[in-house]
């Protein structure tokens, strides 16, 4: 059996005495029950109950900044990762916003557009999305958090697979890749580090069925909403111990790369867009997929979009949920006279001028 060291999609061999260490956490930990909800004002940010038609959850808000609050502060209070409260708050310091400032929570979200099922990540969203099984009585959610995903040359993988185990406290056993670049900075990786503050998977671990891939947390928060891995997906601390023990082993995972999305609240259509992780343009593939993604509301009629603010959305790519409005009405045509002069030209669509110039 093997595990992730770092988030690197490297593996190393886990001695036999951590694994009766691991055997004996999972009976402890076992598959805990879902605590009950109260009512949705009570839950913990990042958790909202799941629209019943439409898309939208969340609403974005505004707070004051602490006279030594920093942006990355507020960030984690709030359920946010760097990009997110940085593309809200562009204009601010990240380090002294200064007290009293007013700062944007971005807190209003479309859901991804894919089944809403055991784990969603949306790496181009740098989001997980978590959709618990609910006891009777209890209210359908979703749990949306920032995660940290692979860096470039570290790509954290596409596609479905399942959580295959749960581990507290892992040990990191560096890769190769790690080994080398420590060589070549003249210093020697050590062969594990234990559990504690150095260790670079934190205090939990999902393994995936993707092998060498993980959810676990992290020993560096403030990487939290970028790429800054080696291609596993890294969690704030407590939101990986929020949801460790209620993820059970052959939870689906389903990794999407979705840079653009589109839903529906109350009628309106809404999309929300973000930069590609590669260099590429929202072109007219990207304003037909979202066309394609809107397809009609529950029960409504066809309509007609503003294509102009849709496309400045998609131009922005800033991750505001935006409601599209519809086509403006048409102006009305004022026929004008026709030129007695134009004659054959008119009928053509050219310009006399240009048929009458004289030869060069």
């Amino acid at each position: 059996m093997t595990i992730d060291t770092d988030g690197s999609g490297r593996t190393g061999v886990i001695q036999a005495l951590h694994w009766l260490q691991v055997a004996v956490v999972l009976l402890a930990v076992g598959n805990a029950p879902l605590q009950a909800a109260g009512a949705p004002d009570d839950w913990p940010k990042g958790h909202y109950p799941l629209p019943e038609r439409g898309d939208l959850i969340g609403e974005d808000y505004t707070v004051e900044a602490g006279a030594e609050e920093t942006l990355l502060d507020l960030a984690r209070e709030h359920n946010l990762g760097y990009k997110e409260i940085r593309r809200a708050n562009p204009d601010l310091s990240v380090w002294m916003p200064g007290e009293g400032t007013e700062v944007v929570i971005p807190a209003q979200r479309l859901l991804p557009p894919v089944p809403r099922e055991g784990i969603v990540i949306n790496l181009a969203e740098l989001r997980l999305y978590y959709y618990p099984e609910v006891e009777e009585g209890e209210a359908p959610r979703v749990e949306t958090h920032p995660i940290g995903i692979g860096r470039e040359g570290f790509d954290t993988p596409l596609g479905k697979t399942e959580t295959t185990m749960r581990i507290e406290n892992p040990a990191w056993y560096p890769p190769e890749s790690v080994r080398q670049e420590a060589a070549a900075r003249g210093e020697q990786a050590p062969a594990v580090v234990p559990p504690g503050p150095d260790n670079p998977l934190g205090d939990y671990a999902i393994l995936l069925g993707f092998d060498g891939y993980l959810i676990h947390g992290t020993n560096r928060p403030d990487g939290i909403g970028m790429r800054a891995s080696r291609g596993c997906i890294r969690m704030f601390p407590e939101d990986i111990e929020s949801i460790f023990a209620r993820v059970p082993v052959g939870t689906q995972v389903n990794i999407i790369d979705q840079p653009i999305k589109a839903g529906w609240h109350e009628g309106t259509p809404y999309v929300q867009a973000y930069q590609p992780l590669e260099v590429q343009e929202n072109g007219m593939a990207h304003l037909l997929d979202t066309l394609t993604l809107l397809g009609q509301p529950v029960g409504g009629e066809s309509m007609a979009l503003d294509y102009q603010q849709l496309r400045g959305v998609l131009d922005a790519a800033d991750g505001q949920a935006v409601a599209i409005r519809p086509a403006p009405e048409p102006q009305p045509v004022v026929a004008e006279a026709k030129s007695e002069t134009g004659g054959i030209y008119e009928h053509l669509g050219g310009d006399q001028a240009l048929y009458e110039a004289p030869e060069v």
